[in-house]
């Protein structure tokens, strides 16, 4: 035995391992079950990297050791590594006579629910047509407050879409989007003006302004619209709705919020913050 003619801190010193090595016992993992953990993950969310992956193994129902290292090494043996294709599209028109407004949300790091909701507007193709999206997320939370799928991309989709979301949830401290006319229109802003709401609007050209709201339809897109073959707007319709009423806001965890659901952040608010 090596221990018996040198010390444990010399075998260390020489082999480059820290004294601690030396009394560690790895944890075991039964790698069989990771793999079908695995691969019944990244079949239920086909667009999922090993950092979502392994968040997701770390929870229930798995309650697994894992890291990302592992889960990644594990995917690329299994093949589940594949990116998926990435389609750009912007719905909202600047070309209009109605306010704009400065952007108030640079730099600002939302501290509550309701506290800043971005809005955005984004186009999905059924068969040789186009359907539009409007969305508001709540930035705190990165819950979804309201959206709408519509044929048309004038401001009746937006209006709908707030319209939900003022029904459901108080009205944000800031409302902020692009200086799209379907979100500057004085029927949009009205009622948010009337709640007390302030405007805020990204710079023109600039959509890394509307970073937040650009990352959620990325999102909606990836492992929702582009894994999907809508036959007509009432399909559509439904498996957005689960996605994102349920899949989204309920189920998914965000790396942006420590691996939390958009569920989980709100009610850990509410619980540190009661009414």
């Amino acid at each position: 035995m090596l221990s018996q003619d040198y010390s444990v801190s010399a075998s260390c010193a020489v082999l480059e391992l820290p004294r601690s090595s030396y009394y560690h016992i790895g944890k075991s993992r039964d790698h069989q079950r990771l793999r079908s953990a695995i691969e019944q993950l990244a079949g239920r969310h086909p667009t999922y990297g090993s950092r979502r992956i392994a968040a997701q193994l770390q929870r229930a129902p798995y309650e697994m050791v894992v890291g990302r290292h592992l889960a990644r090494r594990l995917m690329r043996e299994m093949s589940l590594d594949i990116q998926p294709k990435r389609r750009r599209g912007s719905g909202t028109d600047s070309r209009h006579g109605y306010q704009r407004c400065p952007n108030l949300i640079k730099g600002l790091r939302a501290a509550r629910p309701n506290q800043v909701w971005v809005a955005d507007i984004t186009y999905l193709c059924l068969h040789s047509d186009f359907i539009y999206l409007a969305i508001l997320m709540d930035v705190y939370t990165r819950a979804v407050r309201g959206w709408h799928l519509s044929w048309s991309s004038d401001k009746s989709l937006t209006i709908t879409a707030l319209g939900k979301a003022l029904q459901n949830h108080s009205a944000p401290a800031i409302h902020h989007s692009d200086q799209g006319g379907q979100y500057a229109a004085e029927d949009y802003v009205k009622p948010l003006r009337d709640a007390g709401t302030q405007i805020s609007m990204a710079a023109a050209g600039e959509p890394s302004e509307n970073g937040y709201a650009e990352r959620l339809i990325r999102t909606i897109k990836e492992e929702e619209v582009y894994l999907s073959d809508y036959q007509s707007m009432a399909e559509a319709q439904q498996q957005l709705g689960h996605f994102i009423d349920v899949v989204y806001n309920q189920l998914r965890p965000h790396s942006a919020i420590d691996y939390r659901t958009p569920a989980e952040r709100e009610r850990q608010w509410l619980q540190r913050n009661p009414l």
